[in-house]
């Protein structure tokens, strides 16, 4: 759902209630308390201080905290991490102008993502808007492209629909950010408040679809009972919806491998043998491999991300596609499906295990053997490798250790080669995975584990970073400090940006134009100490273990800054324009050399197994 004029349609189903004379600003705060909400991640201005002279008084009165960023960039991240760990709407504020365009980044990022959010924006008085006043901005035009909806509250009496409207529409259908723009005299104005209660909107023209089509869902459950290839690849979606116990349970009853995007890890656990882990540019080598030879996928809250699919026209070619998901403009947008189902993805797959069971299980649980036995060759001819370098600490290594000591943690991630290997050898639970997807988001890590660790202070949260995305929002160390918010960050720090000097050595000649982080990189731990928060360096394989163990038993913030090998690339990869089988940087097989049958690839000349479908030089079907 876009911007429309669901304003005038909304009908309200309140109860009478005896109305308070009270400001524009207290119906805001007193609304916000009413939705459940007890974290404001923000930073004031001008346009907002009447919002923040409230919320003031709501702080004193207790029930509701605001925490104070040192960036609006950091207040959207945060309260963006705030919702991915909970399933619950953030909130953040900013004022006017330069403090509600600092917050678009953020915005744009839960939008992308699919994150419940609600924004809250200063504005100039009513009867300067369009002037060009000072500090004034049209934020509302500005997002219209990156919200789910917007408003400016041009009547005082209209805040408490206005904030149950937006709490309604960010967290129904397929989640996202809600814009709500406040002029300044709407915050102090004062009027007749009758609150609207959570759950008591009703918007004409915005009804999600929930319950799948039945005649559809027969449709699958017989294309699942046929298939003898048949692949799961679940997306964000699912963890919206909450459909781990269920995605688990088809998986199981058919026996059908699991493979998820970048958004949705941590809806299966992969520590199952179904499990193939992440697919795409940068997925495991037995994710692509099945992706491309399935003969039925099962798309399950995920949107074909061009990451994930590589060359579009040869994604899963060989395979029927059913693809379930709550927003009707995904499906078929980028691959038409033999079954498409809009809906809730929990919804609709509790009504398709249902039918299973109605109309006898799985029938054949053995039918999807051969083709198990297939991945499970994949797997241990194309291992994730963990390299151990003789006088060099390995990115690899470092993330190992910390899901080594840290199994249960919540861990957040910037963007870039740390990213990516954090995705392939963290095995993650439910919504303990938060990262930047869509928009790879630089700067993301340490204000969402910010978020996540306020929602949830009694669980461990882990920001690992890179050295440039670190520097990105490093300014947030000053709330983590003021708050005492534990949140330990590790940085991998190989001197560059990581992800383009990989991309200007395979593609550009080696040409590495601006990716040098080193030059002027400041001293990390002196940095942290500077904010009074604890810093620590590391540079060997032998101080590594000891150094997680104290960063995880230090109570508050740490700041730990790891030097590993400057070269490492992230493989495997999918080279732009290829097809996810045609994946670069494979691990070579020893047993290749020792065969009786060798063939040579027609592309590169590299010794293959007969039996390899795809050289692991260079990714050309053999």
């Amino acid at each position: 759902m876009k911007n429309g004029h669901l304003n005038s349609s909304a009908i309200s189903t309140t109860p009478l209630v005896t109305p308070k004379r009270a400001t524009g600003a207290y119906a805001l705060i007193d609304s916000l308390k009413r939705h459940g909400v007890e974290h404001i991640f923000g930073y004031p201005g001008g346009a907002i201080l009447p919002i923040y002279d409230e919320l003031y008084r709501a702080e004193a009165a207790g029930g509701i905290q605001h925490i104070l960023v040192r960036h609006e960039q950091g207040a959207a991240h945060a309260a963006d991490g705030y919702a991915r760990a909970t399933g619950k709407v953030g909130v953040c504020f900013g004022t006017s102008g330069p403090g509600a365009t600092n917050l678009v980044t953020g915005i744009a990022t839960a939008h992308m993502d699919s994150i419940p959010m609600v924004v809250v924006t200063g504005q100039v008085p009513r009867a300067a808007i369009g002037t060009d006043a000072f500090q004034e901005t049209d934020i509302y035009g500005i997002t219209l492209p990156i919200v789910k909806h917007s408003y400016v509250v041009r009547d005082p009496a209209d805040m408490a629909r206005i904030v149950a409207e937006a709490f309604y529409i960010a967290s129904t259908g397929r989640p996202g950010p809600v814009l709500v723009d406040v002029p300044k005299d709407v915050g102090l104005e004062e009027f007749d408040y009758v609150p609207v209660e959570p759950g008591t909107v009703r918007l004409t023209g915005y009804r999600p679809t929930v319950k799948g089509n039945p005649r559809q869902i027969v449709q699958a459950v017989q294309l699942i009972r046929e298939s003898q290839r048949p692949l799961l690849y679940v997306g964000g979606g699912a963890i919206a919806s909450g459909a781990h116990a269920e995605v688990q349970q088809l998986a199981e009853m058919f026996q059908i491998p699991v493979t998820t995007t970048l958004m949705g890890k941590g809806i299966f656990d992969e520590h199952n043998s179904l499990a193939v882990g992440m697919l795409g540019m940068h997925g495991t080598a037995y994710a692509n491999f099945a992706v491309s030879e399935c003969d039925l996928l099962i798309a399950v809250g995920a949107r074909f991300d061009d990451r994930v699919t590589g060359k579009l026209d040869e994604f899963a070619s060989r395979a029927k596609v059913i693809h379930i998901d709550i927003d009707p403009a995904e499906v078929g947008k980028n691959r038409a499906p033999e079954v498409p189902i809009v809906g809730d993805v929990r919804t609709v797959l509790v009504e398709l295990l249902r039918r299973c069971q109605e109309t006898g299980g799985c029938q054949n649980p053995s039918q999807t053997q051969v083709w198990l036995k297939r991945i499970e060759s994949w797997k241990e001819d194309y291992p994730l490798i963990v390299p151990r370098h003789a006088d060099r600490l390995s990115p690899q290594e470092v993330i190992v250790e910390l899901s080594q000591q840290a199994p249960n943690a919540y861990y957040t991630t910037d963007v870039g080669q740390h990213q990516m290997w954090s995705a392939q050898f963290l095995k993650n639970g439910p919504r303990r995975w938060i990262s930047s997807a869509g928009l790879g988001t630089m700067g993301f890590g340490m204000p969402a584990a910010m978020g996540a660790k306020v929602a949830l202070p009694d669980e461990e949260v882990i920001c690992i970073s890179g050295d440039a995305s670190f520097q990105m929002n490093l300014q947030e160390l000053g709330t983590l400090a003021q708050f005492g918010i534990n949140v330990k960050t590790v940085i991998i720090n190989n001197g560059w940006q990581g992800m383009v000097r990989q991309w200007q050595q395979a593609f550009y000649g080696e040409r590495y134009s601006s990716s040098n982080m080193e030059p002027s990189m400041p001293d990390f731990e002196l940095l942290a100490k500077a904010y009074g928060i604890k810093g620590m360096v590391v540079s060997t394989r032998e101080e590594l273990a000891m150094a997680i163990a104290q960063m995880l038993a230090h109570d508050g913030p740490v700041l730990m800054d790891v030097h590993v090998n400057r070269e490492e690339n992230c493989y495997p990869m999918v080279p732009p324009g290829k097809s996810n089988a045609q994946m670069v940087g494979l691990p070579k097989q020893p047993k290749a050399e020792k065969a009786l049958e060798v063939v040579h690839c027609s592309n590169c000349g590299a010794k293959n197994l007969s039996s390899n479908n795809f050289c692991p030089e260079c990714g050309t079907k053999i």
